[in-house]
């Protein structure tokens, strides 16, 4: 059965401060389906709109793609009190020490926790960490959500990082669900500061009996539950879709948002997700990625809601709503 969690609005969180890190290795379509990354031809995958997309280099790890995005925030960090570390694949979990334990057999080798190290690397030692995983590409969507949770209900808290990072490991093909795939890593702070975008709502949905979906089938599944999962969201503050001003979405098949619109009777126009050309689908990045180039296209105003949906494998359903400030 698909499980649906009940999440009450929320005033005083605050959402901010939004980066990310690309893999170094930037390859075209042409040359990845030429060399086999893909599953797909070049022509389907470029009709869809992907062009490009970013791998990480052999030295670069998820880790190293997480400092990268959380680096142009160093200087915000004082006082947090928590990072919420956020991986889709269970291997980015962890820093290295596979090698480590095949050679002595201590599991210990494999609790190399990126949320610790992170924590060390940019001096947040009053911050305490926790790991997110099991929620595929919705990983990002779901490590706002937690943060936002966190500072609602614990009165000591006023600032948390929150991160997601994922790199292929290698020799993995480049494609998923008909989506040219990149390495890469987003972060924000969720925070007390009325700044940037205030937290409305949020909203999963999860069915584990479309665990082994195949991709038709993960297609298929979409609509219905986006369906369902914007039209509950939008119900826990009283709104109706035409009250979204924007919809930040992940970087999938255009086609599939213009159908999602007609649906839910949003106009198609309020779709933003100019980057699938040039990054390509950044494993659970992609809604920070756009909702940067929408910060920077000029075009957000005061009261905006924004609405951020992210669907992924396991499979999972996730969105948040912000208002812009």
């Amino acid at each position: 059965m698909a499980g649906a969690e009940e999440y009450r609005p929320m005033n005083g969180v605050y959402v901010d401060h939004f980066s990310y890190a690309l893999g170094s290795d930037r390859r075209t379509l042409a040359d990845s389906a030429r060399c086999g990354r893909t599953y797909s031809d070049f022509g389907p995958l470029s009709d869809a709109g992907f062009g490009v997309h970013h791998m990480a280099a052999p030295e670069e790890s998820a880790y190293d793609l997480a400092r990268a995005a959380v680096e142009p925030l160093r200087s915000r960090l004082s006082k947090c009190g928590a990072v919420v570390y956020a991986t889709c694949l269970p291997c980015n979990a962890t820093v290295g020490g596979e090698d480590g334990f095949a050679s002595s057999g201590d599991v210990k080798r494999l609790m190399q926790y990126p949320a610790s190290r992170l924590q060390h690397d940019f001096g947040l030692d009053e911050a305490f960490v926790i790991g997110l995983g099991q929620q595929a590409c919705t990983s990002m969507i779901g490590s706002i959500r937690l943060a936002a949770t966190l500072l609602a209900t614990e009165s000591g808290l006023d600032k948390i990082l929150c991160v997601s990072s994922d790199r292929f490991p290698p020799g993995a093909r480049y494609e998923q669900t008909y989506n040219l795939i990149s390495d890469g890593a987003a972060a924000c702070i969720v925070s007390r500061d009325p700044c940037g975008f205030r937290f409305m709502a949020a909203h999963q949905i999860s069915n584990g009996a479309l665990v082994q979906a195949s991709d038709d089938e993960v297609v298929g599944s979409f609509f219905s539950y986006m369906h369902k999962l914007t039209t509950e969201l939008l119900a826990k503050n009283s709104l109706e879709p035409h009250d979204i001003d924007w919809i930040v979405s992940q970087n999938t098949d255009p086609k599939v948002w213009r159908i999602m619109t007609s649906l839910l009777g949003i106009e198609a126009g309020k779709v933003f997700a100019p980057s699938i050309g040039d990054v390509g689908h950044v494993i659970s990045a992609d809604n920070i990625i756009n909702l940067v180039a929408l910060l920077g296209s000029g075009r957000l105003r005061a009261g905006d809601r924004v609405f951020l949906p992210m669907a992924g494998f396991g499979l999972n359903w996730q969105g948040v709503l912000l208002e812009r400030m």
